[in-house]
C-alpha cells in the first residue's frame, strides 16, 4: 500500500538522490555513460529540481511505502488544457509492485484537481526504454516521435504519447 505527498523545495536532495538510483540503471543500455552523467546534472541536479518547481511550474509527488520513499512523478502545465508527465521513477525495489500505476494515477488525479475540465497529458519517452509497454498499458497512445537535442551534441530520441482526460 503507497501514500502519496506533494514534495516541496525541501525535498531537492532527496529526488536528486533518488534519480541516482533510477535514472542510470533506467537508461545504462540505452544511453552511453557521459550521456546519462550529462542529463544527471541537466535534469537532476537538486539546483535544476529547485528551479523547476519555483520557475517551470513542476510537481514532484513521492510515493512511500509506510516510511520508505518509493518513488517520484512529476508533472507541470504544458499550455492550454495541456500537461505534461515529466518524469516517473520508481526505486528498483518497488518496481514489481505497482508502484509506478500508483503514480501514474496520482498524477492523473493531480492534474484532474487543477483542471477539472477536459485536457490532454502527454510525455516523453525514449523510444528504446521498456517503460514504453508501461505507458501503453496505461492507455497512452504514441502521437509522435521526435530527436530534440540536449545540448553536449547529445539528443532525446523520444516518442511523445498522449491521453485524454
Amino acid at each position: 500500500m503507497f501514500t502519496i505527498r506533494k514534495a516541496d523545495t525541501a525535498d531537492c536532495r532527496l529526488i536528486h538522490e533518488l534519480a541516482w538510483q533510477v535514472f542510470p540503471v533506467t537508461y545504462r543500455n540505452i544511453l552511453s555513460k557521459e550521456q546519462i552523467e550529462y542529463m544527471m546534472e541537466w535534469m537532476y541536479s537538486p539546483e535544476n529540481i529547485r528551479k523547476q518547481m519555483e520557475e517551470e511550474g513542476h510537481v514532484y509527488l513521492l510515493a512511500y511505502e509506510a516510511c520508505e520513499v518509493a518513488g517520484y512523478v512529476s508533472v507541470r502545465p504544458d499550455g492550454k488544457d495541456l500537461y505534461h508527465l515529466e518524469k516517473i521513477y520508481v526505486l528498483p525495489r518497488f518496481q514489481k509492485a505497482h508502484c509506478g500505476s500508483f503514480l501514474f494515477r496520482e498524477a492523473i488525479r493531480y492534474i484532474k484537481e487543477q483542471h477539472p475540465a477536459p485536457c490532454r497529458m502527454e510525455l516523453n519517452v525514449n523510444r528504446h526504454n521498456p517503460a514504453l509497454g508501461f505507458y501503453e498499458h496505461m492507455s497512452m497512445t504514441k502521437v509522435r516521435e521526435g530527436d530534440f537535442p540536449i545540448g553536449n551534441g547529445y539528443y532525446m530520441n523520444d516518442y511523445i504519447m498522449g491521453m485524454e482526460l
